[in-house]
C-alpha cells in the first residue's frame, strides 16, 4: 500500500472531519456510547490546524487517515507518568477510514509521525487511549509505544503511552 502522508491544508478539513466522525461512529456502533462518541466539525479541524501539525494520509489521492502532532499537552494527559525529556510531542485525534482499518494504514501513519517528530526535533511522542475495548492501547503497544500509566479521566480510565525517539 502506497500512502502519502503530508501536512493537511485547510481544503482537507471536510475530509478529515468525515474520517474522524466515521471512525467514532463505528466505535459507538460496536461498543455503545462513550467518550469516543462525537461528531467532528470542519471548524474543529480548522482550529486544530492553527496550532498543531495536522497530517493527512492519502491513498490514490483520497484522504483515508489523519492524526495531529502538537507541542501543547492535552488536558487529559498526566505528564507525571512520562519519561522526563526536553521536548515531547503529543499525538491526538488519530483516525483511519473504517473501510481501511486493520490494513496497516495506522501503523504507516505512526511511522511517519515518528519520522516528523525526530526532525521537529522532539525526544518523545506521548498519547493517551481509552482503557476499554474501544481504546487503541493494544494497537499502540504493537507499534512500539510503551504503557507508562493509567488515570481516571472524566469517568473514563485512560492509558498513557510514549515512544522515546532518542536513545537514553
Amino acid at each position: 500500500m502506497h500512502l502519502i502522508v503530508e501536512r493537511a491544508g485547510t481544503h482537507d478539513a471536510p475530509a478529515i472531519a468525515a474520517i474522524r466522525t466515521a471512525a467514532a461512529d463505528v466505535l459507538t456502533a460496536r461498543y455503545g456510547e462513550g467518550a469516543w462518541t462525537r461528531t467532528v466539525s470542519t471548524d474543529a479541524v480548522w482550529s486544530a490546524m492553527r496550532g498543531s501539525h495536522v497530517l493527512v494520509a492519502r491513498l490514490h489521492g483520497t484522504a483515508v487517515a489523519t492524526l495531529t502532532l502538537q507541542s501543547r499537552k492535552p488536558g487529559s494527559i498526566d505528564a507525571s507518568a512520562f519519561t522526563n525529556v526536553s521536548r515531547a510531542l503529543y499525538l491526538v485525534d488519530m483516525a483511519v477510514d473504517p473501510e481501511l482499518q486493520r490494513r496497516g494504514v495506522g501503523r504507516l501513519c505512526l511511522d511517519e509521525a515518528a519520522r516528523r517528530a525526530r526532525t521537529w526535533p522532539a525526544d518523545a511522542i506521548r498519547l493517551d487511549a481509552h482503557d476499554s475495548e474501544a481504546g487503541a492501547g493494544r494497537f499502540y503497544e504493537r507499534c512500539g509505544y510503551r504503557l507508562v500509566g493509567t488515570r481516571q479521566c472524566h469517568h473514563s480510565p485512560r492509558h498513557f503511552f510514549e515512544q522515546l525517539l532518542t536513545s537514553r
